[in-house]
């Protein structure tokens, strides 16, 4: 199939308005979404099952939650190949790949025996995915060309988007009417449909195989983020940040990260362009992802636990309060879109990175009867800041690279997103679960060896409503965290263009980035 030349979008139309997207645009990004929903989907999907899942298999939630975190941790360390694989093979094929095995993963997260198998097994689903996102918005930001960029961002937003609104209550139905397994089959028909389309419709572009893969790089930065958020995660169960299998971990993961850092600025084809961070816009945008991703992720393993645990919801109720997170995203993010293209990214992400933590200061002041209606319009403020700030803030990024950075750039932007998720959901759960600990006691919890997280799962029925209020008094001590963060957030965003580059710079990958050609 034969498509537009994407090495230069039109800058603007009749009276300095932008052009249209043309339907082949339209019909790309139409396919990428279809297949980006399934790793979006299942990033939210499965935070609803959590408590199920650690009464099926028997183990605490401080352990569960890896289910939540080594998938998103499987997709940051992943994600680092997706420049140089899109190089190697293409992002058609890439793109293409990477649906497969997420597909593959999928299927065998359905049918996992035990926490051990499942966790293994969504390892391999977030190998899949991680790739899936990054390949997908640079066939469309290639697609498009930097005067359009920002529509059409709006219009991967739409997973994300998605995301919030139907992945909790998808995995709730599910959940509570069939099986939770099903939150894993789902995705199997999905990707059937996305792998044919994309075969016909998606552009085909030559690869460069004489590009090396940059192994030393993989193996410093890789295992780096791992054992960074591993060490995060194990510091509830092993008693702290002072315990030896905590701090150990973290210590070797920043010292494997500073090591790539030093390798990849004397390499000259490195993993990841740290070059890229010579670009102020670029730079802004990476801080703002970083810790919004580590913000929203965390915070959506929250909302779930909240619901289920202190009100007693089922997993559908849950994903059904959490709703108007997404339908606020959903409102804003083609407004949002719109003005980014008028070059005015940095208003916009400073408009919405107040309205998410505003929306999330009501958290902070949880209890055991908050009104729902309170909570869900605080869900859909946020929503709008969301919508206001996630896309927005990396189409300010690419608006000012040139065409060849641009998969070099997606890489980093999806890298930092998922890090921070990971982190965020990792932290999350270890504050959560220390105070938890502290406002239940392992006797107020029903006795029995474990506190925290693990407890909640003692508490008789009839006990419920005693712990409620301190249980609610955990959840809001623990969401001060990606309020401070939201706010942090502000910073970066302050450096973001707002007004229209008048240059793309000429930094990141080296001249030869693969190009679609017509096929």
């Amino acid at each position: 199939m034969s498509g537009p030349d994407s090495t230069a979008g039109p800058a603007a139309g009749a009276g300095g308005k932008p052009e249209p997207l043309e339907r082949h645009v339209l019909v790309v990004a139409g396919v990428v979404v279809l297949g980006a929903v399934m790793t979006i989907l299942d990033t939210t999907i499965v935070n609803v099952a959590i408590d199920t899942l650690a009464r099926d298999f028997s183990v605490s939630l401080s352990t569960i939650q890896w289910v939540s975190t080594a998938y998103l941790l499987a997709l940051a360390t992943v994600i680092p190949l997706t420049g140089w694989a899109a190089d190697r093979f293409g992002t058609k094929r890439l793109w293409m790949g990477s649906v497969a095995l997420f597909v593959l993963g999928s299927a065998l997260c359905g049918l996992a025996w035990s926490a051990e198998s499942l966790i293994a097994f969504r390892v391999l689903q977030g190998i899949g995915g991680g790739m899936v996102m990054p390949a997908g918005m640079t066939v469309l930001a290639q697609t498009a060309g930097p005067q359009r960029v920002g529509r059409v961002m709006s219009i991967v937003g739409v997973p994300m988007l998605l995301g919030p609104i139907l992945g909790p209550v998808i995995g709730g139905w599910l959940v509570d009417d069939a099986s939770w397994r099903w939150i894993f089959y789902v995705n199997v028909p999905i990707g059937l449909i996305a792998l044919p389309l994309a075969w016909r419709i998606l552009d085909r572009d030559v690869p460069r195989p004489g590009e090396k893969l940059d192994l030393l790089g993989l193996a410093l930065l890789s295992p780096g983020l791992a054992l960074f958020v591993f060490g995060l995660a194990e510091t509830s169960s092993s008693g702290g940040l002072g315990a030896l299998d905590a701090w150990a971990p973290m210590v070797a993961g920043v010292l494997l990260i500073a090591a790539f850092c030093v390798h990849a600025l004397r390499s000259p084809h490195p993993l990841i362009d740290l070059t890229l961070f010579k670009v102020r816009a670029f730079s802004a945008a990476a801080g703002v992802t970083v810790l919004f991703g580590t913000a929203m992720f965390g915070a959506m393993l929250l909302f779930p636990l909240y619901y289920q645990v202190v009100r007693g919801e089922t997993a559908l109720s849950a994903g059904l309060l959490m709703a108007p997170q997404g339908i606020g995203a959903a409102v804003m993010m083609p407004i949002s879109g719109r003005i980014v293209d008028r070059g005015a990214a940095g208003w916009v992400v400073l408009s919405g990175l107040p309205l998410v933590a505003l929306g999330y200061f009501t958290y902070t002041q949880l209890g055991a009867d908050t009104s729902y209606v309170l909570l869900a319009g605080s869900l859909f403020v946020a929503g709008l800041g969301t919508g206001a700030t996630m896309m927005p803030a990396m189409a300010a990024a690419y608006q000012t690279l040139s065409h060849a950075a641009v998969p070099r750039a997606t890489t980093t932007l999806n890298i930092l997103m998922r890090v921070g998720g990971s982190i965020g959901t990792a932290l999350f759960a270890v504050v959560l679960q220390n105070q938890i600990t502290d406002a239940v006691p392992r006797a107020a919890a029903g006795g029995g060896g474990e506190s925290g997280l693990g407890a909640l799962q003692a508490i008789p029925p009839a006990a419920r409503e005693q712990v409620a209020p301190a249980l609610a008094d955990a959840f809001a001590h623990t969401f001060w965290f990606p309020v401070v963060l939201l706010l942090l957030g502000l910073i970066p965003a302050l450096f973001l263009p707002r007004h229209k580059p008048e240059a793309p710079a000429e930094v990141g990958a080296p001249a030869g980035t693969a190009e679609p050609v017509a096929g």
